[in-house]
């Protein structure tokens, strides 16, 4: 049975790009303080971000399970099984609603066979898994197969990030208020990453722009599995450091970045503008 892989569109891979995947995506909604609502590739980046340098104040809601219904009912009336790989249950309910989407959908098409996984991952960390999911598809694995080997890549998917302005990580809860004016008073840049349960956590804080982002090439060359592995980066309008960041990687192992993408909205409301992230499989989270 053919088989078609469906994500959010919180992955953060440009949907043109997805489409020639042939990965279909469920866009998430999100608001702004003036109450305009917005399926996440309604806005475009440099406007989303233009906004929020302005201060506008955006917010984000959780996809419902009856938009999962719709997508992979959508695909299984073309004839085609269907493989969720879904942003991470421990930033959001989103995951917990496509099980309850896929539960009900197998009552009604109880011959066809939906398989839905928790990625534990976020932004360009759940593009990279469905890029390699992808490759493996297109090598002619079976669903079950690419399943598998998701399975085994999860517990070695990186993400390092680093933002440029505590206030929007405090914003959403990641950092108190008075860490987040400390910090920027001390010119203090956090490097985080999102652990096995999929949460966000902050592992160490050095001080400069500079120094953050040469962190992120030291997790990359220190922990990449295979060494010389492929990887993501992505940024929040900050196009020329996330260039930096690659150029970083590729002079010392000779790799070039796989894909460099925009955060999208989403995402981007939580973590803000010049936010830098970098995305590979490494010996362990």
């Amino acid at each position: 049975m053919p088989y078609t892989i469906i994500t959010d569109s919180v992955c953060d891979v440009p949907r043109e790009t997805l489409t020639e995947w042939g990965v279909r995506t469920i866009p998430v909604v999100f608001s702004s303080s003036d109450g305009t609502e917005y399926l996440d590739y309604d806005l475009p980046s440099e406007v989303f971000y233009r906004k929020m340098r302005d201060g506008v104040v955006f917010q984000t809601a959780a996809t419902n399970t009856a938009r999962y219904m719709e997508a992979f009912e959508a695909v299984l009336k073309e004839g085609s099984d269907v493989l969720y790989l879904g942003f991470s249950s421990g930033l959001s309910s989103m995951y917990q609603s496509s099980v309850m989407a896929a539960e009900e959908l197998r009552e009604t098409y109880p011959d066809r066979k939906i398989i839905t996984m928790d990625m534990l991952a976020a932004s360009g960390g759940l593009g990279f898994i469905v890029y390699l999911a992808v490759k493996k598809q297109q090598s002619g694995a079976s669903m079950t197969e690419v399943a598998d080997y998701v399975r085994e890549c999860l517990p070695h998917l990186c993400h390092w990030f680093t933002v440029d302005d505590l206030m929007f990580l405090h914003r959403g809860g990641r950092v108190s208020k008075t860490a987040a004016i400390a910090g920027t008073l001390l010119g203090i840049k956090p490097v985080l990453h999102v652990d096995n349960e999929g949460h966000l956590i902050p592992m160490e804080k050095v001080r400069g722009r500079g120094r953050a982002i040469a962190t992120l090439a030291e997790k990359y060359l220190q922990t990449a599995k295979p060494q010389g592995g492929e990887y993501f980066i992505s940024h929040g309008d900050c196009l020329e450091e996330a260039q930096k960041l690659a150029a970083m990687i590729q002079e010392k192992s000779g790799v070039e970045c796989t894909k460099l993408t925009t955060i999208g909205p989403v995402i981007g409301a939580h973590s803000g503008p010049g936010t830098i992230a970098l995305f590979f499989l490494g010996e362990q989270r």
